[in-house]
């Protein structure tokens, strides 16, 4: 395999690129910025062209030639971004107003590429979402301006070709791929009225009936809007920063569908708890949604909302499936171990399961075979570095910065799809020069009394296993939901009872019963009730069983040394009588 996909470090030590798999080395693509100053970085969408700022200057250079093609002087540069076509270069730096209180300078640039010309310079007070949007071919740029969404066609930013007015748009995501390009729009609610999402086809922007969709839900003070790669359909994620009822301090999610030809719904997640990580497959036609209280679930779902595989429950926050849409990788990184599963997709298959222990960042590589693990700063300040990894569990690269150095930020080099075609799923580790990365079990704490003693399993939860939720071929539906099977079992214990009472009244001389065991039997026989397909008569039953059970406990009472009342005493000696009538009731069944 060639050295087609390097990673790019970013840390105290320098900005440089490492060759990917099977040499590892510096690449000479690239020159080594020893400067510790490196805070913005970027790749253009096509892999093509590398921009960094130094704290002195904005450098651009084709990686491909390794020539520099551009420098621009904005030393205070903390984000920059390419267009997908590479004709611009947008970069921001944090906003300033001036000494005597006037507005500040316009502090996010967008420049030509070809000419090195500044274009348009914008007031972009904050950092969150201060890149504009542009459809993939160019044809359209975006930005949100005072609950405005603008829109600038063929990155003319003199003239603002198009508006998307709504009341309070907070925020908004162009889809991807060939035009016409959608917009989903999110705009919260306020004095009680709902927050909501709506689809909408450029430049069709004519109040709520143009719309393609439209989804509204309370409880959300913030969404993700995720378009899948078709630009079919977009996930929802509402959030809201406190849980009222208690149960959860990650506030509560729900997860909604929208799709671009009118259809939404909710997405009916099996299990209580926070929605942790939610991944459209490439191919557009399902998704993987990780939540629920830990250990958490992860389920796999079809464009119709509907489970198609449920993973079980584990140690996971996380879902990446690989480039293809091939493999997913449910990882369990932050608070949690570190512990990977890697799943064949198309035969829900377990291929491996690698532990990559503090880990703050995942990333596959474009080639669909590699995978990158990193510890990095600020997260976590000691043990940085990063490992390459196959899918199939082998550790084939690992890098461990200096003591005293610390690493901030690990990404391969992007290409576009198609470079790299897809490969049959491999089960077999591929070998290693590097020893396993398997660490060794942790073991539970032991109080001192008890670590002479055999060690007994007790767990807190016991894991679900996986479960495929696909239609079996032959007409069998899919599995049943709780309230289903609840109902199903109610009716199958109904119909043994009445064969089993059909049974025994067809049944030879019937026993003699004392009043006390045919009291039992009676009470017994009161769940599951059995019909006689005479409404009076099925109410005469239900009575006399409820005054034999008042009979029972008064007995017991009695027996316990109680001083019953006249027509307490009363009730219990017409027991033998309502016995009688009960059973003659019951013999008519």
């Amino acid at each position: 395999m060639s050295c087609l996909f390097p990673l790019t470090v970013r840390g105290s030590e320098g900005l440089y690129m490492v060759n990917g798999p099977p040499s590892f080395t510096e690449s000479a693509a690239f020159q080594r910025d020893s400067g510790k100053n490196c805070k913005a970085v970027g790749f253009s969408k096509d892999g093509s062209l590398f921009a960094w700022c130094n704290g002195e200057k904005v450098n651009v250079v084709n990686v491909t030639r390794a020539e520099l093609l551009r420098s621009f002087d904005l030393p205070k540069t903390v984000c920059l971004e390419f267009s997908p076509k590479n004709h611009v270069l947008a970069t921001w730096q944090a906003y300033a107003t001036a000494k005597d209180g006037t507005a500040g300078v316009p502090n996010l640039q967008l420049h030509d590429l070809k000419t090195g010309k500044c274009l348009k310079s914008f007031i972009q007070k904050k950092m969150q979402n201060w890149c504009p949007c542009w459809a993939d071919d160019e044809s359209i740029c975006a930005r949100n301006v005072n609950n405005e969404v603008h829109f600038f066609e063929n990155n003319n930013f003199n003239t603002i070709g198009n508006k998307l007015h709504l009341q309070k748009v907070s925020d908004f995501v162009l889809s991807p791929g060939a035009q016409p390009t959608k917009v989903a729009v999110y705009v919260p609610g306020s004095k009680g009225a709902p927050s909501f999402v709506r689809l909408y086809q450029y430049p069709n922007f004519g109040g709520p009936q143009s719309a393609l969709a439209n989804k509204s839900f309370f409880k959300a003070d913030k969404v993700t809007m995720l378009w899948n790669k078709k630009a079919t359909a977009v996930l929802v994620i509402a959030s809201t920063e406190v849980d009222k009822t208690g149960a959860s301090y990650y506030g509560e999610q729900t997860l909604h569908y929208l799709a671009a030809n009118g259809e939404s719904a909710v997405v009916q997640l099996p299990k209580n708890g926070p929605i942790y990580d939610v991944a459209w497959n490439p191919n557009s036609v399902e998704f993987c949604a990780v939540y629920g209280f830990m250990p958490a679930k992860a389920t796999v779902f079809n464009l119709k909302c509907d489970p198609v595989f449920d993973f079980g429950t584990g140690p996971r926050n996380a879902a990446y499936y690989s480039p293809h849409g091939h493999i997913l990788v449910l990882a369990g990184f932050g608070n949690l171990r570190g512990q990977m599963e890697v799943w064949d997709v198309k035969n829900y298959k377990l291929i491996s399961k690698p532990v990559a222990s503090d880990s703050t960042y995942f990333a596959w590589c474009p080639d669909g075979e590699h995978i990158v693990t990193a510890t990095c700063a600020p997260r976590l300040r000691v043990g940085n570095g990063y490992k390459i990894w196959h899918y199939t569990g082998s550790v084939l690269y690992s890098y461990e910065v200096p003591a005293d150095e610390e690493m901030w930020q690990v990404f391969w080099q992007p290409f576009l799809d198609g470079v790299f075609p897809e490969k049959a799923v491999k089960y077999q580790a591929v070998p290693s020069e590097l020893l396993s990365a398997e660490p060794k079990p942790a073991q539970a704490y032991r109080p001192p009394a008890l670590r002479n003693k055999p060690v007994t399993s007790s767990k807190l939860h016991e894991d679900e296993p996986p479960q495929n939720m696909k239609p079996q071929q032959g007409g069998v539906d899919k599995p049943l939901s709780k309230t289903a099977l609840k109902n199903q079992r109610k009716h199958e214990a109904k119909k043994a009872a009445k064969q089993e009472a059909k049974a025994d009244t067809n049944q030879g001389p019937a026993q003699v019963k004392t009043p006390q065991n045919a009291l039992q039997n009676a009470l017994q026989n009161a769940v599951p009730a059995m019909t006689t397909g005479d409404p009076e008569v099925d109410k005469k039953i239900k009575n006399l069983k409820k005054k034999l059970k008042a009979i029972e406990q008064l007995k017991e009472q009695a027996a316990a040394g109680k001083q019953l009342e006249k027509n307490q005493v009363e009730k219990i000696q017409k027991e033998g009588a309502l016995l009688k009538e009960l059973e003659d009731l019951e013999l008519g069944v």
